[in-house]
């Protein structure tokens, strides 16, 4: 497999799972000229970044062309929702994520939902409206709190966890009416709560086949003592020791072996990674969505905790020789501290400075999100979720002293994060 593997990979988008990709596939043993489409400030100190965005689709294409790129590995979901790997293969250039009918099953809550209800995969009653009347009259019929969810892509921003009926009754207007998610919106999924503990699960799949990496959990809200409004991602860690051996074997039998056959069973031919958020309720797991690529900042604590190499990995995926892998994962702890700038997932500054330690401490790394090179060559701040900041250690206590060692290190003029990040399972201990 190893003699095999692609020598030249465009890595497509801007975040910090973007960096994590290209730390991971630099690390390769095979050595990869690995570039970089739009890529970042952090991005672009490693590897050769083009100003082409990932949604533009002709653009992708051509430069992978211009540069021949062997492989194509595409980041966010919006370019996989338009096609972007089926353009791929159509000019001939493999690439890691599913074609354009895979990637409605984050594209679309409503089409993943109808097959969590079709297939009997455990998830949460819930209905479907375009309509503000009808989609009243059965909020009227459910308990609060309940879930309002913009049907289409959202940046993360779609779900709407209403604690009464005029937050609910609200967020179907905004939605519906408003145009508060414009077409995204206009088509909204109506949800019993569910409760418990959240984590996901990242399966890379090839067709019927798939490998589990290691389980993690995020937090979403922006925060400390999970409060404040939802986010793409304050923190992650892994492992997620709350999923035993036990549960994972019923996620496994219960949950990720039946969606993927499912997707399978509904004529996709699924390579890629399925990330399926996961709610632990007392009567068991039960799926809160799919995602079609890796999670942000999961990404950035899962890598590099695999043995084996993910480049590798996702070759075979997308080459349907997925069972020639065998998985091995590091023994250690790994924890992502995002720090942001102040009032995101709302307004925010850009363009602030960014000062960071001219050497980093062993066992930790800064993946950057939403940064950029200015005018002067300075790393500035360019986005909400501004840099992760990873550490690992041979316990969760001793990885979090070491990120946010490093946290307290850097510097830029809004910098927030949260002070809790891995605190569950910490105080569990």
């Amino acid at each position: 497999m190893a003699n095999s593997l692609p020598h030249s990979v465009l890595i497509v988008g801007a975040g910090g799972r973007e960096h994590a990709l290209v730390k991971a596939c630099l690390a390769s043993p095979t050595h990869p000229r690995v570039i970089a489409a739009p890529g970042n400030g952090g991005i672009a100190q490693e590897a050769p970044c083009f100003p082409v965005t990932a949604e533009d689709v002709p653009g992708i294409v051509a430069l992978a062309r211009r540069e021949q790129a062997g492989f194509v590995v595409v980041g966010p979901e919006v370019p996989l929702s338009l096609g972007l790997v089926d353009a791929l293969a159509a000019a001939g250039i493999p690439a890691y994520g599913p074609k354009r009918d895979g990637a409605r099953l984050e594209a679309s809550k409503v089409f993943t939902k109808e097959l969590l209800l079709k297939y009997r995969i455990p998830t949460a009653p819930a209905a479907t409206f375009s309509q503000v009347a009808p989609a009243l009259e059965y909020l009227r019929s459910r308990s609060v709190p309940i879930v309002v969810k913009a049907d289409g892509l959202a940046a993360g921003k779609g779900v709407i966890v209403a604690q009464t009926f005029a937050e609910a009754e609200a967020a179907v207007r905004d939605m519906i009416e408003g145009g508060l998610f414009g077409a995204s919106g206009r088509q909204v999924l109506i949800e019993d709560c569910l409760f418990g503990e959240e984590t996901s699960i990242h399966l890379v799949v090839s067709g019927r086949d798939y490998v589990t990496l290691p389980v993690v959990q995020d937090h979403k809200r922006a925060g400390d003592h999970d409060t404040g409004p939802n986010t793409g991602g304050m923190g992650t860690y892994s492992p997620a020791e709350v999923v035993t051996p036990q549960l994972l074997a019923r996620i496994d039998r219960e949950i990720c072996r039946p969606s993927v056959d499912a997707i399978a069973a509904e004529g996709i031919d699924f390579r890629g990674t399925l990330f399926i958020g996961l709610m632990l309720t007392d009567t068991g797991p039960q799926v809160l969505e799919y995602n079609t690529r890796f999670g942000d900042p999961e990404t950035q604590v899962i890598l590099p905790r695999l043995a084996t190499d993910s480049l590798g990995l996702m070759w075979a995926a997308t080459q349907g020789r997925l069972r020639e892998i065998k998985l091995e994962v590091r023994p250690d702890y790994a924890m992502c501290v995002v720090v942001a700038a102040k009032g995101y997932p709302g307004s925010y500054p850009k363009g602030e400075p960014i000062t960071l330690p001219p050497r980093l401490p062993p066992d930790t790394w800064v993946v950057h999100a939403g940064t950029a090179i200015d005018a002067r060559r300075q790393i500035v701040s360019a986005g909400g979720r501004v840099l992760g900041v990873c550490a690992r250690a041979s316990s969760l206590s001793i990885a979090a002293d070491r990120a946010y060692a490093l946290c307290d290190q850097l510097q830029f003029a809004s910098k927030y994060y949260r002070r809790d990040i891995g605190a569950r399972q910490l105080n569990r201990k």
